[in-house]
């Protein structure tokens, strides 16, 4: 038997019900249960609420929601390289892997011993010359530095393995993992990448510059990105806020150590995916 952590989007009331179904089954087989403290105030079991941050030791954890949900799942215990499976209650569903009526069958099938891991790359960035000191962060989609809601373009210096590469004048940059070129990268035109590899993918988002092309570079490569205006500009991780950056701060992003390791029962065809979500079957 083992601990299993479960993540639940808390907005879908089938993801709720199914959270409290699996709860229920997962204790009634010997498993110990643990939730993270928002989790836990939504399903109203603060009896299996974990610490904060989560640093206890779990053997899988289980993620009911969409994609947005794996992404938090992710971030919660990548740095333990803790294995995460997905049960697909949401829209698109690229990092999910089972249906809800498949739960069981897959717990099951993991605590047997039938599946396998697929590591993802993700994204290491650390943020420089902030007034209170360092911070820094995980990403498995994308780090974002754009212009504030209301602001204007923002010039932002890029840096590449400590070499002057150019300055844009955009919207934003987005440095994005292979696994996050189908996510904000994908609406600024960049390549998709198979989630297999290992990259850095650098997009400028709607720029004033004659080269707007991305870059796909070296996953041991660092990218440095210096805010060079006085307009202010916001970093986001895989869509949560981060920090405000002022003139002179900069973002520093490569490949972190701890991939994100997704649980699968039949090897992923990146393909099929891709054509199933953009609806190319039909043409």
């Amino acid at each position: 038997m083992g601990c299993v952590l479960l993540v639940v989007h808390q907005h879908r009331d089938e993801a709720l019900k199914l959270a409290h179904d699996a709860v229920a089954w997962l204790t009634s087989s010997g498993h110990q249960v643990r939730l993270p403290p928002e989790d836990a105030i939504v399903l109203g079991r603060g009896d299996l609420v974990i610490g904060e941050p989560a640093t206890g030791r779990y053997d899988l954890v289980l993620s009911i929601g969409g994609d947005g949900t794996m992404l938090r799942a992710v971030d919660l215990v990548a740095a333990n390289d803790v294995p995460v499976l997905g049960v697909h209650v949401g829209q698109l569903g690229y990092l999910v892997e089972t249906e809800p009526r498949d739960y069981v069958a897959a717990i099951e099938g993991f605590f047997a011993g039938s599946y396998e891991i697929e590591e993802r790359m993700r994204l290491e960035v650390a943020v420089d010359g902030l007034p209170e000191g360092a911070l820094g962060g995980a990403a498995l989609n994308e780090a974002v530095l754009e212009k504030t809601p209301l602001g204007h373009t923002v010039r932002l210096r890029v840096d590449i393995d400590g070499e002057y590469f150019t300055t844009y004048t955009a919207d934003g940059l987005i440095v994005a993992t292979p696994t996050g070129s189908t996510a904000y990268a994908l609406s600024a035109r960049a390549p998709i990448v198979a989630p297999s590899h290992r990259a850095l993918v650098l997009t400028p988002v709607a720029p004033h510059h004659l080269f707007d092309r991305t870059l796909v570079l070296r996953p041991s490569s660092e990218v440095r990105i210096e805010l060079a205006s006085y307009r202010p500009a916001k970093l986001f991780l895989d869509g949560r806020e981060l920090a405000t950056l002022h003139e002179g701060m900069a973002v520093r992003a490569t490949a972190s150590p701890h991939p994100a390791r997704l649980v699968t029962f039949t090897r992923r065809n990146f393909l099929d995916i891709l054509k199933t979500k953009f609806g190319l079957n039909d043409r």
